[in-house]
């Protein structure tokens, strides 16, 4: 469940070519369960109709603090009083310094000034030229309003409207939505670094022919980014899989289970955590061809011989640290039947103190799962549900564990 469900946001729209994403913005918004306020500067109407808001919010939008709907004629303050949050999304050049020097000459920016400091926290999501953004006077604004409390997202970087390229663009919807369910996620984590392993591995037969298995890594990267909304500073090595990466997550790509034991060991050393997602294959190839392996029309297979490739998990939960209790470890188990069983045997075969059991063929690839935890006190099943809403449960118990 979105940490956005029966949250009342206001959003806020200043002038910028960005206020095309705020529509999708706030469409995302309402379909993760949040009521929407929108509220728009007369340069914002330049570039989105109150109608499309209106349309997309289901709320009358508020452009002008004379709106005599309020009866009160104060808009600026109604509207922020039941707020849990005010989210101006883009946040132009003008608006920035607006909120810097406290000016209040429109709804939007008196709104903000009037909001309850200690209620109603501001989060701005930065949209402009890249030389504008660039720009000193920009950076020392954006370094106070920080510096005053207010949140500011970063920007992102490519293709601007007026053609050139580089930094200021306004983030995507869908990335403003993730940093907004951050913030309002309890920071269970907060001042831990967890490091977790996702996806596949890939053992190469020849250049062309390998062997790997189904894992699509969607667990793995739901639980990397539930560890950071749970305030946490997140590394991820990532087998071969087509996930984009999770907001403010680390990621290290490799191929093979060796590579993967490699980027594992050149950062398990800061971490307090480590979660081992990825479905490691078990054993590669003796010898890997350097050239395609045909067939010769003999009707004979090629003979390949399998050597044993190392186990991350146990590597790691025996290492000193582990054994001293400074990094705790969680494995996954990913089987075929009996999942309790095997379950229990590899947690105490690895030497975990908790070990994550699902059945592979019913999840690989799929956005939901059912997760078995097994500890030395027995087993707690988290019920079938969406991956990313077993990721925060889980997360929530490894906090929980440690303290």
């Amino acid at each position: 469940m979105s940490t956005l469900v029966g949250k009342h946001i206001v959003l806020g729209l200043s002038g910028g070519i960005a206020a095309f994403k705020s529509a999708e913005l706030c469409r995302a918004l309402v379909k993760a369960g949040a009521t929407v306020q929108v509220v728009m500067t007369e340069a914002a109407e330049h570039f989105m109709t109150a109608v499309t808001m209106q349309a997309l919010s289901g709320r009358p939008v508020f452009t002008s603090q004379w709106d005599s709907r309020e009866a009160n004629n104060m808009p600026h303050i109604n509207l922020s009083r039941d707020a849990d949050a005010i989210l101006v999304a883009p946040a132009s050049a003008d608006f920035l310094s607006k909120l810097l020097h406290g000016s209040a000459d429109e709804l939007l920016s008196l709104m903000c000034l009037a909001r309850p400091l200690d209620k109603v926290p501001l989060l701005v999501a930065p949209a402009m030229n890249r030389e504008m953004w660039s720009n000193p006077a920009t950076q020392r604004n954006v370094a106070q309003l920080r510096a005053d409390g207010i949140y500011v997202l970063d920007v992102g970087q490519g293709d601007q409207a007026c053609g050139e390229t580089g930094d200021g663009r306004m983030l995507e919807a869908e990335e403003i939505l993730e940093d907004l369910e951050s913030f309002f996620s309890p920071k269970l984590l907060a001042g831990k670094a967890v490091l977790v392993t996702a996806g596949p591995t890939y053992e190469s037969i020849d250049p062309v022919r390998g062997l790997t298995n189904l894992s699509s890594g969607k667990m793995g990267f739901a639980i990397a980014r539930a560890a950071r909304m749970a305030g946490a500073e997140v590394s991820l090595v990532a087998g071969p899989v087509h996930l984009a990466t999770p907001r403010g997550v680390s990621r290290v790509d490799v191929r093979s289970a060796r590579q993967m034991l490699d980027a594992v060991q050149q950062q398990v050393g800061s971490a307090q955590v480590f979660i081992s997602t990825a479905a490691v294959a078990d054993w590669r190839p003796a010898n890997a061809a350097d050239q395609k392996i045909k067939k010769d029309g003999s009707g004979q297979t090629p003979q390949l011989g399998f050597v044993e490739n190392p186990d991350i998990l146990a590597t790691v939960a025996h290492s000193p640290r582990a054994v001293a209790g400074e990094l705790f470890c969680v494995g996954f188990a990913a089987e075929s039947h009996d999942l309790l069983a095997h379950a229990t045997a590899k947690r105490q075969r690895k030497g975990v103190p908790l070990l994550v059991g699902n059945i592979g063929p019913a999840t690989f690839g799929q956005d939901d799962n059912a997760l078995l935890l097994v500890d030395e006190n027995g087993a707690r099943e988290l019920p079938h549900a969406s991956k990313q809403e077993l990721a925060v449960q889980l997360i929530a118990d490894i906090a929980q564990r440690l303290g």
